[in-house]
């Protein structure tokens, strides 16, 4: 069976890539003057370092963000303004678990022509990265009663990256770029009851909202890969950063992730070594083609060998890369968002 009926293997292609790659490595030599991104999260961790890469490369990137003013003093103390070498980077209004929010972003963004633009044109969108994300929060219901990170790192992701269709299309070589992690491992899709209204779990949620950004990519792969698209799923690996902020201590202490004194497991990237994966499903040309994948050290992934000494911390599991759970996960997202740039 051809690529187009089965999408692309889950195993190593072999980047020339690894762990300890920088987003700065990856994209090296690579030249994206006159493209657009869009990082969501983009203003703290490996969300920044994923900015930097991008716009230092040449890339025009907006940076949606719920604070937008932090957001911009935090960008600007890093250097990333518009008056930066490389591409602009700008600053919008966006909170994730606000629909109304999502559409008026987007909306936003499709207005903005760019300057001497025919009346009428549609704006491009080249690369989109949807990293920002919420993790083990205390249980929270947004909108109408919805969970709050599977309403905040899948429903709203989907909602945007649905709106952004339009100029994703007419980039006629998007790539989509959903931030997972092996939180997946954690819990599959819960259909019966999504919104945990029969119990919650903090990480068996925060799983479930893992496994729906890596179904995401693969259904978002399968839908625009005739319009040029290609979407990928990325573990970035383990990066302290402010997605740990609901964590206490004593729980990250006995969860092996620092010692009594602070100390990072070794196993703990840098933001830039975390930020490479997505850069690299992003820019690299070694992916030309390809699409519907699972990454993690710069590379795809190989499936997870069930029983083994890694299976926790490497690989994918079957059911994060399944594609009839993720057909279901599409028209169950869709219709509780009432989005859907495929439709009909």
């Amino acid at each position: 069976m051809s690529e187009e009926t089965t999408g692309t293997s889950q195993r190593k292609i072999g980047s020339g890539f690894g762990r300890d790659s920088t987003a700065a490595e990856v994209i090296a030599g690579i030249d994206l003057a006159g493209k657009t991104a869009i990082v969501t999260g983009g203003y703290s961790g490996l969300g920044l370092e994923t900015v930097r890469a991008l716009a230092w490369a040449g890339a025009a990137v907006v940076v949606p963000a719920r604070r937008p003013e932090h957001a911009r003093d935090v960008l600007a103390s890093a250097g990333l303004t518009q008056a930066a070498e490389g591409g602009d980077v700008s600053v919008a209004e966006l909170d994730l678990a606000d629909q109304a929010s999502v559409k008026e972003f987007a909306a936003g963004f499709l207005a903005g022509a760019a300057p001497g633009a025919a009346p009428g044109a549609v704006v491009r969108l080249d690369i989109l990265i949807n990293n920002a994300a919420i993790m083990a929060s205390p249980e929270r219901r947004v909108g109408p009663g919805w969970e709050s990170q599977f309403a905040t790192n899948h429903l709203g992701h989907f909602a945007l990256t649905n709106l952004l269709w339009p100029a994703l299309a007419a980039a006629r070589g998007a790539r989509v770029v959903s931030l997972s992690s092996t939180g997946h491992k954690l819990s599959g899709i819960r259909f019966d009851d999504i919104n945990f209204d029969t119990g919650y779990d903090k990480w068996r949620a925060y799983g479930q909202a893992k496994t729906a950004n890596a179904l995401f990519a693969v259904q978002l792969d399968a839908l625009g890969r005739d319009f040029g698209l290609r979407a990928f799923a990325v573990h970035p690996g383990g990066i302290m950063t402010e997605l740990q902020r609901h964590l206490p201590r004593e729980e990250m202490i006995a969860a092996g992730w620092m010692d009594e004194h602070g100390t990072l497991d070794p196993r703990f990237k840098t933001p830039a070594q975390g930020a490479a994966t997505s850069v690299w499903a992003a820019t690299a040309p070694a992916l030309e083609g390809m699409g519907g994948v699972y990454c993690e050290d710069c590379d795809i992934a190989e499936a997870t060998v069930p029983g083994s000494p890694e299976a926790r911390i490497r690989g994918v599991d079957a059911h994060a890369v399944d594609r009839e759970a993720a057909a279901r996960l599409w028209q169950v997202s869709a219709e509780m968002t009432g989005i859907n740039a495929f439709a009909g």
